[in-house]
C-alpha cells in the first residue's frame, strides 16, 4: 500500500528520514575506504595464502559488510527490505564469533574444555538471535509513504520486537565480556611465564597483537551496546523518536555497528596475518612456530599446560 501525502505535519519524519541518511552514507563511505586502504594486503595475505577456514571467514565478512552497507543505503528504494539487512547482521556477527572462538582456542593451546565451553554458549546466543530475527520478520509489516515528494517505507515490528531486541543485546555483551575476560586472562598468565623465564620475543608478540585486535573489536563492541541501549531502554528517547538526541544517538549507533562487523571484524584476522608474515620476511625464528595465529589454527609454543 502506498500512501501519498503532502500534510506539513509529515515534515519532521520527512527531515527525521533525512538526517539518519547521512550517518548510513557515512558508514558505507567507512566500509569501502577501509576495504580500499586494506585491499592491497588483502591480496597479498588472504587471495595469495592457503585458503582455509580463516580466508572464507574473512572474505565473507568484509564482503558481506560491502552488500549490507550497500543495501541499507538501498533500502528507500521498494525492492531492498531492512530485514535483509537484519539477515546478514545476524550472519556476520556468527562468523565473527567464530574468528574469536578460533583465537580463543589457539590461545589456550587447543583445550578441549574451552572449546566446548565457547561453542556451547555460541550456539545457545546465536539460536536466540536466530529465532528473534525470524518471530520479528514473521509479523513485519511495511508500507510505502511518498511525502511532499519524498520516498520512503514504514515498517511495523510486533509489541515485543523492542523488548527481544534488547535481550539479544545484553546476551551478545554478557559474550564478549566472557570472551575478552578468557582472552586477556591466558594472555597476562602467558606474559607472567615468559617474564619469568626470560623467554619473550615472538610469543610474547604474538599474543600482543592477539590481545590489541580484540580490545579494538571490543572497544567498538561497547559503544555500540551502549548507543543500542540506550535508545532502546530510555523512556525519554522512546517518547520522542524524532528529536536530535534520539536521531544522533541512532546514527552513531548504526557507525559504530558497521564498523564494528565490517572494519574491526575482519581486521581481527588481517592484523595477525600481517605480524606472522613480516616476521617470516624478517626473521628465521618463524621456522620452529607450527603456525602463528591463524595461519590458520593458532598453536604458540610456551611452557604452560592449559
Amino acid at each position: 500500500m502506498t500512501i501519498v501525502s503532502n500534510d506539513p505535519s509529515w515534515w519532521p519524519v520527512i527531515e527525521e528520514n533525512r538526517f539518519s541518511s547521512y550517518f548510513i552514507v557515512a558508514a558505507f563511505v567507512a566500509v569501502v575506504y577501509d576495504w580500499a586502504l586494506t585491499f592491497g594486503q588483502e591480496v597479498e595475505l588472504v587471495w595469495r595464502q592457503r585458503w582455509s577456514l580463516m580466508t572464507f571467514l574473512y572474505l565473507a565478512a568484509r564482503y558481506l559488510g560491502i552488500l549490507s552497507a550497500a543495501l541499507t543505503v538501498l533500502s528507500t528504494l521498494p525492492t531492498i527490505s531492512l530485514t535483509d539487512t537484519d539477515w546478514i547482521g545476524v550472519f556476520v556477527f556468527a562468523m565473527l564469533w567464530v574468528i574469536i572462538i578460533t583465537r580463543l582456542h589457539a590461545m589456550y593451546q587447543g583445550s578441549r574444555k574451552i572449546l566446548i565451553f565457547l561453542i556451547a554458549t555460541f550456539l545457545a546466543v546465536n539460536i536466540f538471535d536466530g529465532v528473534v530475527v525470524i518471530m520479528s520478520t514473521m509479523h513485519v509489516s511495511g508500507e510505502q509513504y511518498i511525502l511532499s515528494g519524498t520516498y520512503m517505507c514504514q515498517f511495523n515490528f510486533p509489541e515485543d520486537a523492542l523488548r527481544l531486541g534488547s535481550i539479544t543485546w545484553i546476551l551478545a555483551t554478557v559474550w564478549e565480556v566472557l570472551a575478552l575476560c578468557l582472552a586477556v586472562w591466558i594472555a597476562v598468565k602467558h606474559f607472567r611465564e615468559l617474564r619469568r623465564h626470560s623467554a619473550g620475543g615472538i610469543i610474547g608478540d604474538c599474543f600482543s597483537v592477539l590481545i590489541k585486535t580484540h580490545m579494538a573489536y571490543f572497544a567498538s563492541f561497547v559503544a555500540v551496546s551502549c548507543f543500542t541501549l540506550v535508545i532502546q531502554l530510555s523512556p525519554t528517547m522512546l517518547a520522542d523518536e524524532y528529536s536530535l538526541e534520539t536521531q544522533t544517538l541512532n546514527g552513531f549507533g548504526q557507525i559504530s555497528t558497521v564498523v564494528q562487523a565490517f572494519v574491526l571484524g575482519p581486521r581481527l584476522i588481517l592484523g595477525v596475518r600481517e605480524y606472522h608474515a613480516k616476521l617470516v620476511a624478517n626473521s628465521d625464528a618463524a621456522s620452529p612456530m607450527t603456525s602463528i595465529a591463524f595461519q590458520e589454527r593458532v598453536h604458540v609454543s610456551t611452557n604452560s599446560s592449559v
